[in-house]
């Protein structure tokens, strides 16, 4: 079992990026065009050993309003918005194509939200259709959907496995009845389960479940109720996600009451539990708010050091190009990062005068890649042998990090990290902590040249 030190918890428990990519996403301008997208496109195209492609659509709509929600969501029971959307999708779809060499393989396609499905079947078999008509996949290609179990039918799931889907995610969040009623997501546990056993029956591969501590209510009492019956549901993964009170970004979280929330020291207790149950049950913790049983794709990646992260969190994916569609979606190819507009009206609009509708972007410079690998290898790998990143962009490690080392002195009296000679090496607990480790070889934050907002580590 896995044991929190709860001092060390609160000692470091401060704001600070998810890194799912560096630079960070505050950092992309509006200066980043479209034709710097397209440029960077058809460079990918050239060369040998192209990386695979990762596919990522965006599907921003949702029955309800969750009031704990940091998604970027659209609430709306307007078919015909669901519709005109789908075919904006396949338009930017269209665009896309011209300019990707059409024999690239797809390894990867995930569709996320709001809630795809939100979607009716028919219009699931419409997009996905389209979509594997456009692209070249993989035999193995890992297909998944978030899915929302509160409107779902068996006919969504078939849809999807149909359309080669084989896996799942869902939000549970809290069993607790009162919990739920506090953040408007009223989801009992047997229509949870239904979904499970749709998912298991039809042959998914795997399912993921959400749960999020620090909610309206929660104690650990009633939270442990939750987690004894995560387990026993058995899912493959689970993710426990730390619920970031930030009523100035969205605005909707203002209808949570901020005396409801559970005190500091009550959502760390609940933390812990969950940790402890977790990994007691047989689940193998990967990292921040990630667990895996331990013949998942997950674990398996994370023994042989072969996890990667991106904007949609820890992937066995390394080393393809993710594009993604629709409103607010991020891409991520080696050089560069893209974000779409915001708004619909703003995305129609690019896509009517076929233009890729690129809001912002950010292209990588050398540093950015150097301090990329190495964030990108503590926060995966849980270490780094620092010759090898001398060797590879011959610099001097000691020097070139000298800021970032000597604060991880006071990460290694707290036994978070160890130094063996060349190597750091990032303990059971400091993969709780691994944000505020990677903070230290952010250049952003050591010129404090970043000003942007971040959730708390913990």
């Amino acid at each position: 079992m896995f044991e929190i030190d709860l001092n060390l918890v609160k000692k470091y428990e401060k704001p600070g990026p998810r890194y799912t990519s560096y630079p960070t996403a505050p950092h992309f301008s509006e200066t980043f065009t479209h034709q710097n997208y397209l440029d960077e496109i058809v460079k990918t195209n050239y060369g040998e050993d192209l990386p695979d492609l990762s596919l990522y659509y965006h599907l921003p709509y949702c029955d309800t309003l969750c009031y704990f929600c940091g998604c970027n969501m659209l609430i709306t029971r307007n078919r015909d918005r669901v519709k005109e959307y789908i075919s904006y999708l396949k338009k930017e779809i269209d665009l896309l194509r011209t300019y990707l060499l059409p024999d690239r393989k797809v390894s990867q396609l995930h569709w996320g939200g709001g809630t795809p499905t939100h979607l009716l079947p028919d219009e699931i078999n419409e997009l996905a259709l389209y979509i594997k008509s456009s692209f070249n996949f993989k035999d193995d290609s890992e297909n998944g959907c978030e899915i929302d179990p509160r409107e779902l039918t068996r006919e969504h799931m078939e849809a999807l496995r149909n359309n080669g889907f084989n896996r799942i995610s869902m939000g549970v969040q809290d069993f607790n009845k009162k919990v739920q009623k506090a953040v408007n997501r009223i989801q009992p546990e047997d229509i949870t389960r239904q979904a499970v056993e749709w998912v298991r029956e039809l042959g998914f591969s795997s399912v993921n479940l959400d749960l999020m501590y620090g909610l309206p209510f929660q104690t650990i009492a009633s939270f442990s109720d939750t987690v004894d019956k995560i387990i026993d549901i058995s899912p493959d993964r689970i993710a426990v996600f730390n619920y970031a009170h930030v009523p100035w970004l969205k605005k909707h979280m203002a209808l949570i009451h901020i005396e409801d929330l559970p005190k500091p020291e009550i959502k760390l207790d609940i933390l812990k539990m969950t940790i402890e149950k977790l990994t007691s049950a047989g689940y193998v913790f990967i990292g921040m708010d990630h667990f895996a049983k331990p013949r998942d794709e997950l674990s398996v990646a994370l023994n042989k050091k072969k996890l990667y992260r991106n904007f949609q969190g820890y992937s066995t994916h390394a080393g393809t190009d993710l594009y993604s569609m629709g409103i607010t979606a991020i891409s991520q190819l080696n050089n560069i990062y893209t974000q779409n507009f915001k708004t619909e009206k703003e995305y129609y609009n690019s896509i009517d005068n076929n233009i890729l509708p690129v809001a912002k972007g950010y292209r990588l410079t050398e540093d950015d890649h150097l301090r990329r690998d190495v964030i990108m290898k503590l926060m995966c790998n849980f270490e780094l042998d620092m010759k090898s990143i001398e060797e590879k962009y011959s610099i001097d490690f000691k020097k070139y990090f000298a800021w970032g080392l000597n604060n991880l002195k006071q990460f290694e009296e707290d036994e978070l990290v160890k130094r063996d000679g060349d190597k750091i090496y990032v303990t059971e607990m400091g993969k709780l902590l691994i944000r505020n480790i990677a903070i230290n070889f952010d250049k952003y934050l050591e010129n404090k040249e970043d000003t942007a907002k971040y959730s708390k580590t913990i």
